[in-house]
């Protein structure tokens, strides 16, 4: 491993201020229940803004037309079937902005996919398609999976949630489709807390109100999807909080043996607050303590680091730290071995009370026991159901029992301290997500 593995796609240059000095690109998902048209709209996203080459959109060709969803379903499997399955990434660029795009999968069976491609999402847009829904019907019911998925990009505190009302031009009547399940949505987000900056009619196939917007089209006025995804904010780094940092790397016998001074550098990125020399830290579990010597950028050059960017770490002494361990400041958390926490369950087989998982936080792995099952979350109702298991695909709350303790933080003030997977000890799958409540 080398340090450029620690650096994120896009990481911006940070001045003295920790703020971006160029901004920032926008990470978002698409999401939303199967077939509404996701790997179409990036598609559509992709070559409307001229980020596919001539060769490449060739090879995308159908009978004579193109197959947008084709320019991410790129697995044997996806195309074979024509669905989504893993999350896919791609690039493109406006003259104002740099997007980085996810396209997750819609299927109820690969809802762990979409979790982790919108746990690090600065945005969502939640696709409705409007062809399977009673549009004529002010008071329609929503796709249950289009609730769950709205659900979860707001447990996950996905800053910004746009719903695109897609195919509006499959219907009879555009304007009263696109007017009804605009009230519909606006119901649900009420009714479940969710805050949205937008809901869009687009076209993903007929490229309608994508990238050029087409105003006055179904009674709406405003920005086109492209325009709107333009102006939203990225995610906030972490810096109102204490120095915390978990250690990915050890470079023991360093390179740069001018700036390291001989000492082992720990590498990692700041999850909260900022890093500087002179420092004191607490090395967590060991509970030893220490001076942060030096402070090395991603370019191994001295400077501060504020959270959401790599550095790796001097101390002023030898003090055994490894992969996994967290150099927090002192004084400031309280480790524990128990907490409650939002369980996003996407193992196949039911979460039941006295269970034992492997707990990743950072890169550190414990072993969690689940003490209770509080309750499940009715996807369709919203309410709060007494329950003695989780089945798979299912929210709820849990309470959770480590085998050593952890330093957590609630995940709405900290999506690092404040999340944890849990993995399958004996298949080593993904088993749920956590949101520390």
């Amino acid at each position: 491993m080398t340090t450029i593995d620690l650096i994120a796609d896009g990481e911006q240059p940070v001045s003295a201020t920790g703020r971006n000095d160029l901004k920032s690109a926008l990470k978002f998902i698409t999401c939303g229940s199967v077939d509404d048209g996701k790997s179409t709209l990036i598609g559509r996203l992709l070559v409307d803004s001229k980020a596919v080459l001539q060769d490449h959109l060739a090879g995308v060709q159908r009978a004579g037309e193109t197959d947008l969803a084709l320019l991410t379903d790129g697995l044997s499997a996806e195309r074979e079937q024509g669905i989504t399955i893993d999350v896919a990434y791609r690039y493109f660029a406006t003259e104002s902005r740099k997007f980085i795009i996810g396209d997750a999968p819609g299927h109820e069976q690969y809802t762990r996919n979409m979790v982790t491609a919108a746990s690090s999402a600065d945005a969502a847009v939640v696709l409705v398609d409007a062809t399977k829904l009673d549009w004529k019907n002010p008071a329609m019911e929503l796709l249950q999976q289009t609730r769950r998925h709205s659900l979860l990009v707001n447990l996950l505190r996905v800053p910004s949630i746009v719903f695109a009302v897609n195919k509006l031009d499959a219907v009879e009547d555009a304007t009263l489709a696109f007017n009804n399940i605009s009230t519909a949505l606006a119901a649900f987000a009420e009714a479940a807390k969710i805050p949205v900056r937008a809901t869009v009619p687009v076209s993903a196939l007929k490229g309608l109100n994508v990238v050029d917007g087409k105003p006055g089209w179904c009674g709406y006025e405003g920005l086109s999807l492209l325009a709107l995804l333009e102006q939203l904010p990225s995610t906030p780094a972490d810096t109102t909080e204490a120095l915390a940092f978990p250690v990915q790397w050890v470079e023991k016998f360093s390179a740069s043996a001018d700036t390291s001074q001989g000492r082992r550098i720990f590498w990692g990125r700041v999850a909260t607050g900022s890093l500087q020399a002179g420092q004191s830290v607490t090395i967590l579990p060991s509970g030893q303590t220490a001076i942060v010597a030096q402070v090395l950028g991603h370019t191994r050059q001295p400077q501060s680091v504020m959270a959401g960017h790599s550095a790796g770490i001097v101390l002023d002494r030898e003090v055994d730290v490894s992969r996994g361990d967290w150099l927090l400041a002192p004084d400031t958390f309280t480790p524990s071995r128990e907490v409650s926490v939002t369980m996003a369950w996407m193992d196949d087989e039911p979460l039941v009370a006295g269970r034992v998982y492997w707990a990743l936080q950072g890169h550190r792995w414990v072993k969690a026991k689940v003490k209770r099952i509080v309750h499940k979350l009715d996807v369709n109702t919203l309410a709060e159901e007494d329950a003695r298991e989780l089945p798979p695909n299912a929210i709820g709350h849990v309470e959770l029992t480590f085998q050593e303790p952890l330093v957590t933080l609630p995940y709405l003030r900290s999506r690092v301290l404040g999340s944890l997977v849990l993995v399958d000890t004996a298949s080593h799958k993904t088993s749920g997500a956590a949101l520390v409540l």
